[in-house]
């Protein structure tokens, strides 16, 4: 019998879950009394059903590996059996992706999900930890739940706990544990996570056509990076046992605590090795993810990159190479504020709606939810459609493999047509990561005053034989079309005549300091100019982005942290 005791505690300030729950330093979580537990509370307070009204309801918890994850599972379950809810459902060992977690979420109608990752940010005792809420639709919570959790952190007072309640952790199956005060016994379910969300996959995809890439004399060679976070088992299972692909095909596939001392972030400078192998030739198709599964790099032989933005328009122009699709038809597409305009171009070509959101996938979830969205994607490496509420990498890595294995072309010849056909929109990213809080902040208020006076708009930059001049200059705010809600304060954007873009955002992302993104999208469809490097095309953009923000002057930084 476990006892149930109400423990006295203070509340912290600090704990406002940013666009994908609360992120911080691992010490801060270790260090600071009582700093978990509060917050799981708040969670369970604010989102978790009523105990008297949900007796048997259930919660599904899972995490990417990361030191510390282990130690706070431990402290979920023993808080929700002292809350009164009936069952956990937990991965083995404590490991799900984030995109699992949605799929158990969904199949087995549980009222919510606790996911503890901190995404594509490192890990281990120097790195960071996060906790994040999904909802019963399997996406992250809304504003209006992460804000009922913000107040409730900032006022509590006691949390209840079953201090004496240990589960096992590597035991696939139930075990349950009799409560002082409850007349049912609180239930634990270890499930091997991987399978579920396979299960999934094989009702979405083709599988018969995708093993056929990887046999005969000319198959397909991938290398895929699972940079030591959650998807190892995921890859090494459903690609290599499953659908024939080499098992020296998959690399980093043991999730590390730490994840090897690298960032489990899957672009051209933290999957440098990736890269590196791609370029040697000796594959055709490459791939990387990041800590929690939910993102994805694609690459072609050489080391063609696919830009983020441009991927999911790929995937929305060959969609019906998914059989998914073929069932449930296409309802609209969607990408977030700063994503290229590349997905518009398609949507335009095929009338198919297209919506534009603020970052955060909890916008396209309300979109999916009232059957408006099939597909969508976000610049930083997140691409889905509406069979979960989650991003999911290796959803995305199977939809260019079904495109490959249906249009018969290689990665490279597959991007270039797609830019023949719909023009180009060349786009990169600037990210200046741990900037110092109050700079940063001061620069995007002096930011938004300049740009928001209305003697901006026509404002005018001569660079050597370019002209760029403004059309439109705001704070993206957003009026969700499904519950009406407003989102203010979304990222400050430059529209220029010819359609180029200069977006500007404090991202919700990091765990130290501020984390300043600026944005740089220009389209042609100019046959001779699609080609080219992107840089070299966006380099006047850039020097505008440089001059109007003055964020070397205003930071410090003489370059970025990381260009993608």
């Amino acid at each position: 019998m476990s006892r149930i005791e109400r423990v006295q505690t203070s509340p912290y300030q600090d704990q406002k879950p940013g666009t994908s729950g609360l992120r911080k330093r691992t010490v801060v979580f270790e260090t600071q009394p009582r700093y978990t537990h509060n917050f799981i509370q708040s969670i369970l307070a604010a989102a978790a059903a009523e105990p008297d009204k949900e007796p048997d309801s259930t919660l599904v918890v899972g995490g990417d590996g990361r030191y510390y994850n282990t130690e706070a599972i431990g402290i979920i379950v023993s808080m929700a059996a002292a809350y009164g809810i009936g069952r956990l459902v937990i991965g083995q060992n404590g490991i799900v992706s984030t995109p699992a977690v949605s799929c158990l979420i969904r199949k087995i109608n549980a009222i919510g999900g606790i996911i503890l990752t901190a995404s594509h940010n490192p890990g281990g005792t120097e790195g960071d930890v996060g906790i994040k809420f999904n909802t019963a639709n399997g996406g992250p919570a809304s504003e209006l739940v992460t804000d009922k959790i913000f107040q409730i952190s900032k006022t509590i007072e006691e949390y209840a706990i079953c201090p004496d309640l240990k589960v096992d952790l590597s035991k696939i199956g139930k075990q349950e544990f009799d409560l002082e005060n409850k007349f049912k016994p609180f239930t634990v379910e270890i499930v091997d996570s991987v399978e579920a969300y396979a299960s999934m996959l094989r009702g979405i995809f083709d599988f018969t056509a995708l093993k056929e890439l990887f046999s005969g004399t000319n198959s397909l060679k991938i290398r895929l990076d699972a940079l030591h976070g959650v998807m190892g088992p995921y890859v090494k299972r459903i690609l290599c046992e499953e659908l024939g692909a080499p098992a020296n095909s998959a690399v980093n596939c043991v999730p590390l605590e730490d994840f090897g001392g690298h960032h489990p972030d899957p672009n051209l400078t933290y999957a440098a090795d990736l890269v590196a192998a791609m370029k040697s030739g000796d594959y055709d198709f490459g791939a990387a993810f990041d800590g929690d599964g939910d993102r994805n790099m694609i690459l072609g032989k050489h080391g063609f990159f696919v830009n983020p933005s441009d991927s999911v328009a790929v995937i929305a122009a060959n969609i019906f190479s998914i059989p998914y699709f073929k069932q449930t038809g296409v309802r609209g597409f969607a990408r977030s504020m700063p994503t290229s305009g590349a997905l518009d171009r398609v949507a335009k070509a095929t009338q198919i709606a297209l919506y534009e959101t603020p970052t955060g996938w909890k916008f396209f979830g309300n979109l999916m939810d009232a059957n408006k969205l099939s597909l969508c994607g976000e610049e930083s490496f997140g691409t889905g459609s509406d069979h979960i509420r989650e991003k999911d990498g290796l959803w995305a890595v199977l939809a260019w493999l079904s495109i490959i294995a249906t249009r018969k072309m290689s990665v490279e010849d597959i991007m270039k047509e797609h830019w023949q056909k719909y023009g180009r929109n060349f786009f990169t990213r600037y990210d200046y990561e741990e900037v110092d809080g109050e700079a940063a902040g001061k620069m995007m208020k002096d930011l938004e005053a300049l740009i928001t006076d209305r003697k901006y708009v026509g404002h005018k930059f001569k660079l050597c034989k370019d002209e760029y001049v403004v059309e439109k200059a705001d704070n993206f705010e957003y009026s969700d079309p499904i519950d009406g809600s407003i989102s203010r304060n979304q990222g400050l954007r430059i529209v220029f005549t010819d359609g180029s873009r200069l977006i500007f955002r404090l991202s919700g992302t990091g765990s130290a300091g501020a984390t300043v993104r600026i944005y740089i999208d220009s389209y042609t469809n100019d046959k001779g100019k699609i080609f080219k490097d992107a840089q070299e095309m966006l380099a006047p953009l850039v020097k505008i982005a440089m001059s109007v923000s003055q964020i070397q002057e205003r930071t410090g930084r003489t370059a970025p942290t990381v260009i993608t």
